[in-house]
Order: structure tokens, then C-alpha cells, then sequence
């Protein structure tokens, strides 16, 4: 099910789902306060405040018909087509190119983004199998690209995405030689310079925070990490007598090592004794699972109720397992903690083009201008090539920043 969420005047949003109201949609919206209804517009007006969408979204959730899985990362991917308007050959495709995916072990994400990119191309192309052979793939492949880059007007590496995801299906899938694939367009990416936030204007914000947020926004900062990767830790990812924590699957499938923040030290072990009471009470009311990676779950039977394993983040309302009817939490959606520093963002009056990954650009920026070696933090940030971290030292003194400008001189 989807959900249209739009600005609605200067102090609410409006909401409009796309494939008709269900009664739990409805009950989730009617709990909320000061909502109202538009019969001409079929759209429901809710406040725009944080806590309204917090619970908005605690309820949707709790509804089961919206899944952590169902999420889009980036709205430039594009939709799913209707159904009656993919084929056969098209369903049988992508679902060909997702066995192969998970053969070679691809993260979820990477599958889904392969898959729509690959289903839109078929369908643009009328899907038929005649088509789809070595005579025609490197015209469709280029008539495809043009057509994000013109009329979806998607960025270079979007576009370069839908790129790889073609190429690995001709290859993986179609079993056609790459060499006959090679002069298909390829999209220039821009460099562009991260956004940074000074020392003061990272303190600013993070006391805009408070709470459990306020903790994430910290542990951004002091570690590097991604949104999605500090969501994702559990109870046994953080080793305190090592002062490490173990970042699991990560951008690429990767793990690494970094470091815990010692002024965190204290406020982690008091916020993991909080999370042992919450879990301890779900557990005498029946309920404490958490959802496991595939391989754990197999290998360790009901080990989903262990302490160890519990989300790091866990949010605030328990969640229900649509397909097996289990009741747990899962982890803090991205969302919340987006809108939340968004608007820590706002109060601080930052004008800066700014969310949650610029605190993993501030925290690589200011280890650089505290003089740390590049190589120990490619490793801290998991870039598998310097030259993604190189983008970083534009901030040294010795940059356009530490140049005494002429005009200063007059």
C-alpha cells in the first residue's frame, strides 16, 4: 500500500492513499489529533509537527500493511508498474534476475533497486523476447538511458545504477557476452563537495535533539556511521572493553570495525540497561522476538528472544510479523530520525542543504583537520577506495578556504 504525504498550507500535510482507503488505515489516521477529512479532495489534513508524524507513522506501521522491506531509499527509483501491465515474460525475467542476485549473495536493497530498473526497461520495450537479444540490446540500452536521463531527469550515478543493473542481466541472465555490450552510454558523475557542518553548528543541532534521537545524532557524529547502519546495530554489535563497535553488513556487504565515542561510553551502557527492562517486560507479556538474518535464524532456534540480538534503536511500539503473526520490535525507521534533524536543522538556523549523512562528511572532514592519515579513515568510513575519501581534504587549510583572497590584501 502507498501513502502520498504532501505539504498542505503552512502548518499541516495532507495524506492520499493511492490504492483506496482499508479500515486500519482509517483507525490508524483517526487516532490521531486534529485531523480532518476533505470529501472533495479525498485527502485526509493532518498537523505538520513531529510528534503527529511520528505517530502517523507508528500506526501505519502497526497496521502490517506497511513493511520495513517496502521501503524506497531514494525517490529517483522508479515505481512499480501495474501489474496488468507487466507480462509474462517480464514477471518471469525479474524473477530470474532475483535468483541469480541471491545466489551471489546481494544485499536486499541492491536486488530490489536491479529488479525495478531492469522491469521498467523490459516494459518500455514492449517485454516481448524477440527483442531482448544481442542485434537490439545496445540500441534499447541507450534509447533506455536517454530516456531517464531526459524525461526522469535522474543524476549521473542514478543513472549509471540502471546502467550496472542491465549489464549484469544481459551477462547473468541472458548469458550474452559483455564485449558485445560495450559502447552503451555512459553517464560523467560530477564530483560534487559534501556538505560539512563546523564544530559549532554540530552542537547547535544535536541540542536541538533530545532523547533517543538525540543519542543517534551523537553516534553519527562521533562515528562515521550511516543512518541506515546505526538503525541496524543490535545489543551485541558494541564491545565496550574493546571500545569498538561492529559495523555488520554494511554499504557493499561489508564489516568493519570503529570506535566508540568515550563520552558515550556512559549514556550507551545507561540506554542498553533501559532497552534490558523494556525487553524483559515484552518478554513476561509474551512477546521479546526480534527478527533475525536468514542464515542466524536457521542455525540459532529461538535465539530471536535473546537480549543480545535486540535492535540497538528498537521503536517505541511493537511491531506484528504479518506473515507469522509474531509480535516484536523492529528498528527506529530512517524517517523519524530524518524529519527530527531536519528540524533540529531549522531551529538552529543552518542554511545548509543539510540531513543526516552530512554528519558522517563532518565527522571525516574534522578528522582530516585534526590531522589523522586518510587510510585509517577510509577504513573508519568502509570506502573500499581512497579516492572516494580524497573528496574530503578539499576542507584543509591549504583549500580554497585557507587562500587569503587579493582583495584582502588592498
Amino acid at each position: 500500500m502507498q501513502v502520498l504525504i504532501q505539504p498542505y498550507g503552512k502548518s499541516e500535510i495532507s495524506l492520499s492513499f493511492l490504492s483506496g482507503f482499508t479500515e486500519p488505515v482509517l483507525n490508524a489516521v483517526r487516532r490521531l489529533p486534529n485531523r480532518r477529512y476533505e470529501p472533495s479532495q479525498r485527502i485526509w489534513i493532518i498537523p505538520d509537527s513531529q510528534e503527529c508524524i511520528d505517530s502517523l507513522l507508528q500506526n501505519l506501521y502497526l497496521t502490517g500493511l506497511f513493511t520495513y522491506e517496502d521501503v524506497n531509499e531514494n525517490q529517483n527509483y522508479p515505481r512499480n508498474t501495474n501489474d496488468e501491465l507487466i507480462n509474462d515474460y517480464v514477471q518471469n525475467e525479474t524473477k530470474k534476475l532475483e535468483e541469480v542476485l541471491k545466489v551471489r549473495h546481494y544485499s536486499k536493497c541492491t536486488i530490489d533497486r536491479y529488479k525495478k530498473w531492469v522491469q521498467l526497461f523490459l516494459t518500455q520495450n514492449s517485454a516481448s523476447e524477440s527483442n531482448c537479444n544481442n542485434q537490439s540490446a545496445q540500441k534499447e540500452i541507450n534509447e533506455y538511458l536517454k530516456f531517464l536521463a531526459l524525461k526522469k531527469n535522474v543524476s549521473a550515478s542514478t543513472q549509471n545504477q540502471a546502467l550496472a543493473a542491465l549489464l549484469f542481466y544481459y551477462r547473468f541472465v541472458k548469458n550474452e557476452p559483455m564485449e558485445k555490450l560495450t559502447n552503451v552510454v555512459h553517464a560523467k558523475k560530477k564530483t560534487r563537495i559534501p556538505v560539512v557542518f563546523s564544530r559549532q553548528e554540530v552542537s547547535k543541532i544535536i541540542g536541538n535533539l533530545t532523547g533517543t534521537k538525540k543519542l543517534i545524532a551523537k553516534l553519527l557524529y562521533g562515528t562515521g556511521l550511516r543512518l541506515n547502519e546505526a538503525l541496524s546495530l543490535r545489543i551485541l554489535d558494541l564491545d565496550f572493553d574493546r571500545n569498538e563497535i561492529i559495523v555488520r553488513h554494511g554499504k557493499g556487504d561489508k564489516d568493519r570495525h570503529v570506535m566508540i565515542p568515550r563520552t558515550l561510553i556512559c549514556e550507551l551502557k545507561s540506554h542498553i540497561e533501559n532497552l534490558r527492562k523494556i525487553h524483559e517486560e515484552d518478554l513476561k507479556a509474551g512477546f521479546g522476538s526480534v527478527k533475525l538474518p536468514q542464515a542466524l535464524s536457521d542455525k540459532y532456534q529461538g535465539g530471536s528472544k535473546e537480549f543480545k540480538w535486540q535492535w540497538l534503536f528498537p521503536q517505541k511500539n511493537r511491531w506484528k510479523n504479518p506473515q507469522t503473526g509474531e509480535e516484536g520490535r523492529w528498528h527506529l525507521d530512517e524517517s523519524l530520525m530524518q524529519r527530527a534533524v531536519k528540524q533540529a536543522i531549522l531551529e538552529a538556523g543552518i542554511n545548509k542543504n543539510a540531513s543526516c549523512h552530512t554528519f558522517r562528511h563532518s565527522f571525516a572532514t574534522h578528522l582530516l583537520e585534526n590531522g589523522y592519515d586518510i587510510r585509517t579513515i577510509q577504513e573508519l568510513l568502509g570506502h573500499s577506495d581512497v579516492s572516494t575519501t580524497m573528496i574530503y581534504t578539499h576542507v584543509l587549510n591549504r583549500g580554497a578556504g585557507g587562500v587569503i583572497s587579493p582583495l584582502d590584501k588592498m
